[in-house]
């Protein structure tokens, strides 16, 4: 008997401390990217402040800078940090549903998280129109995923802890890293890890507040669409940054998959010489557009916003222009910020349509619609927005215009663009394939 309740006791004991290894990994995971997160921000902003003050010597500059910049990133990619190219979120997806654990390392590892760090600030460095949320996912990802080392069992849920934790110290966002996990990352609820990602977020998240205190992304903004016709801006925004998002989707996902022609042979051979093109391309936009489009576009949003003045009007077609030749080009970059700065340049455009309408509050429907046509994840779009303007006011228009995006983004584009591009790293994972997949 006395045998019987020892085994049993040291059972539990085995049990309850393993209960809270687990715990402990995940809030120490939490706590890791979080600060890993505040750090790249950080730097990312000074990278953007280089890259001005090298303009404020002569605009030109960047036909020489950018380009060049593009095609050394791309080479230490391919060179030193395979897999650490685009946003990096189609890294952190096809981690979770590989079971190999040498695949798994190839997408999210601390050499990986290294490597993104360094060439999405030599994208800003040189103009790139890439932000730092989508790499900070990969970064959150893998962090998480070399603690998983302790306990091998529950990776899957550490990845998707530190992409969820990734989000929400990137934008100050917890909620919306809890969505994001969910909707996006995992597209189900895990109940048995579901509390474990939340402490990871709220860790996450608590570090972030401690190193730079408590913000709105974008700041605070309390505008609010009036009765009559400003309502009829929820429609107009959602089908048209709906459209805008999917042809964006399309274009990066067909460009990933690679064509078999000699023009798709020719841009795999010389991806070095594709890069400078595209960076080329992101120069002269950002000529055009007078400085403005280079970046995260996070500033001008920003400022936008806050003042209620309206974005230059060919501010939306030339950030999309120039995200799209980032995004194809193979450099390791987000798309959170820049789609959320071309929504708002498209919010500026519909705007005109409404005289006497709060230019903020649609630029806001702008933004959500945009991000949702691209991601075609709704929840997390208007989650994300309203998160990041600390607004509540327009919970409900936010809503209606990200679900009216995420439907005729659908028309376009079949396939979110960040699980089109996951199953390229899945099927180059798999030996039976030889579809290339991923973003360049």
């Amino acid at each position: 008997m006395t045998l019987a309740l020892s085994l049993r006791s040291k059972r539990r004991i085995r049990i309850t401390s393993r209960r809270w290894q687990r715990r402990g990994i995940f809030l120490l995971g939490g706590i890791a990217v979080g600060a890993a997160a505040v750090a790249l921000a950080q730097l990312a902003d000074f990278a953007q402040i280089a890259f001005a003050l090298l303009l404020s010597k002569s605009r030109y500059i960047s036909l020489v800078v950018t380009p060049l910049g593009f095609a050394l990133a791309v080479h230490l990619t391919n060179r030193f940090f395979p897999n650490a190219q685009g946003s990096g979120i189609p890294q952190a997806i096809a981690a979770r549903h590989l079971t190999d654990q040498a695949a798994r390392e190839s997408l999210v590892s601390l050499r990986v998280a290294f490597g993104k760090i360094i060439l999405t600030l030599l994208g800003l460095l040189c103009g790139a129109s890439v932000g730092r949320e989508g790499p900070t996912v990969q970064i959150g990802a893998s962090i998480m995923f070399a603690l998983g080392r302790f306990s091998p069992r529950r990776q899957p849920g550490l990845i998707l802890a530190g992409a969820a934790a990734g989000v929400a110290a990137a934008f100050n966002t917890p909620l919306a890293g809890i969505v994001f996990g969910i909707e996006e990352m995992s597209r189900a609820f895990e109940t048995r890890t579901s509390g474990l990602i939340i402490g990871a977020v709220v860790a996450a998240g608590l570090t972030s507040i401690a190193l730079m205190g408590n913000y709105a992304y974008f700041g605070s903004s309390a505008m609010a669409l009036r009765n009559g016709l400003d309502w009829l801006a929820i429609p107009v925004c959602g089908v048209v940054g709906g459209l805008a998002g999917g042809v964006f989707s399309r274009i990066v996902i067909v460009m990933a998959r690679g064509f078999a022609n000699p023009v798709g042979r020719a841009i795999k051979r010389y991806s070095l010489g594709f890069a400078v093109i595209c960076g080329l391309g992101v120069a002269i936009c950002g000529i055009i557009s007078g400085d403005t489009i280079y970046g995260t576009g996070y500033s001008q949003v920003k400022s936008a916003l806050e003042s209620g003045t309206p974005l230059p009007a060919d501010f939306s077609i030339l950030k999309f222009l120039a995200t799209t030749f980032a995004s194809i080009s193979g450099i390791p970059g987000g798309i959170f910020a820049p789609s959320l700065a071309v929504g708002a340049g498209i919010g500026t455009n519909v705007a005109s349509l409404f005289p006497g309408a709060p230019i903020s509050a649609i630029m806001l429907l702008g933004m959500v619609s945009y991000f949702a046509g691209v991601v075609q994840a709704p929840i997390t779009a208007f989650v994300i927005v309203t998160e990041m303007t600390d607004n509540h006011t327009m919970v409900v228009p936010l809503m209606a215009a990200a679900m009216i995006a995420y439907g005729t983004s659908r028309l376009v584009c079949e396939e979110g663009i960040y699980h089109a591009l996951a199953q390229g790293f899945i099927a180059r994972a798999t030996p039976r394939s030889s579809d290339g997949g991923g973003l360049r």
